[in-house]
């Protein structure tokens, strides 16, 4: 039952789940360090990774219990409306019968309770008693987390069924994810930090177009309406190569407003299986190939916020 608990959490997707947080605390910590003193780390390259801040580990967990809540419901709500019988990839943990309707529903519940529990306690972390508004606005945000985490595909209105998945994911995993986390740092706004929110956002919503076209012919028959169901195959492969070249173009807009030095530019190297990725999505003639890129492509976003993080140091 718990390897079957841990299929269903589909470990795979956690890396990409994390990105945003990365992104958000390194340049979060680190513009936040400026303003206390910038002249004390100067030299000081480690003091700046926000490894060691307790924000950053809280924020990484929230995201990933939010992820495992989403992968649970996803298993449900497929599996309740019999989507995953003839699915092409992993196999789905309740369609196949290795966990009850009723045990992967118990499961929600709880996951629920802990991602609300860890989300709290970062708030707190963050924010303490004397920004109540920011602590307010922050649990809402929690909340609507949650349940998108939970209507993607759970529910008569399930917004993954209507085309709707990609805007979700482009929202919470890169503006939420990269923003928010800026955000539980600095305690304002940067507008430029937009840009790798965009970045990482058009990567996520890259690894779900994968996913809806190796799914495509499942989905149709199911009349499960994702954008790719929408567009057709063909333009939905045009729609993944504008995916992963407008990331690459934003997150290399935003080094360019403040750089400094060639180190800077070493996000690029996470474009290169990237690049290849748009090679093998043009040349594809079956769909259900492509369930090997969806892994690529979630690792590449997960070393293009590591080496974006990075290169914010160096700048």
């Amino acid at each position: 039952m718990i390897k079957s608990f841990i299929k269903a959490s589909r470990l795979r997707t956690l890396p990409l789940s994390v990105s945003g947080v990365i992104v958000g605390s390194f340049l979060g910590n680190k513009d936040y360090l400026s303003t206390i003193g910038s002249s004390n780390f100067q030299n000081c390259y480690t003091c700046l990774l926000p490894i060691s801040t307790s924000v950053f580990w809280l924020a990484i967990l929230t995201a990933i219990s939010f992820q495992v809540l989403s992968n649970f419901a996803n298993d449900y709500g497929d599996g309740i409306k019999g989507i995953d019988k003839n699915r092409e990839g992993e196999a789905r943990m309740v369609s196949s019968g290795a966990i009850s309707y009723r045990q992967m529903k118990l499961a929600i519940i709880v996951t629920t309770i802990i991602s609300l529990f860890i989300s709290i306690l970062l708030i707190y972390v963050s924010f303490g008693k004397e920004n109540f508004t920011y602590a307010f606005l922050f649990f809402i945000l929690s909340l609507l987390s949650i349940a998108a985490s939970i209507k993607y595909t759970v529910g008569k209105f399930a917004y993954g069924y209507s085309g709707f998945g990609d805007l979700f994911v482009f929202v919470f995993f890169g503006i939420v994810g990269v923003v928010g986390s800026y955000f539980l740092y600095t305690k304002q706004i940067n507008f430029k930090v937009f840009l790798p929110a965009i970045s990482i956002g058009l990567l996520s919503v890259a690894v779900l177009n994968l996913n809806n076209l190796r799914d495509i012919k499942s989905d149709k028959a199911n009349n499960k309406i994702t954008l790719v169901v929408k567009l057709g195959i063909s333009n939905a492969k045009k729609y993944h190569y504008s995916l992963i070249i407008g990331a690459f173009l934003s997150a290399f807009w935003y080094v360019n407003l403040d750089f400094k030095t060639k180190y800077q530019l070493i996000f690029m190297l996470a474009f290169i299986p990237l690049a290849k990725n748009i090679r093998t999505v043009y040349y594809n003639k079956v769909p259900s190939e492509l369930d090997s890129e969806l892994k690529k492509v979630a690792l590449s976003t997960f070393m293009f916020a590591i080496l974006l993080g990075l290169s914010s140091i160096f700048g």
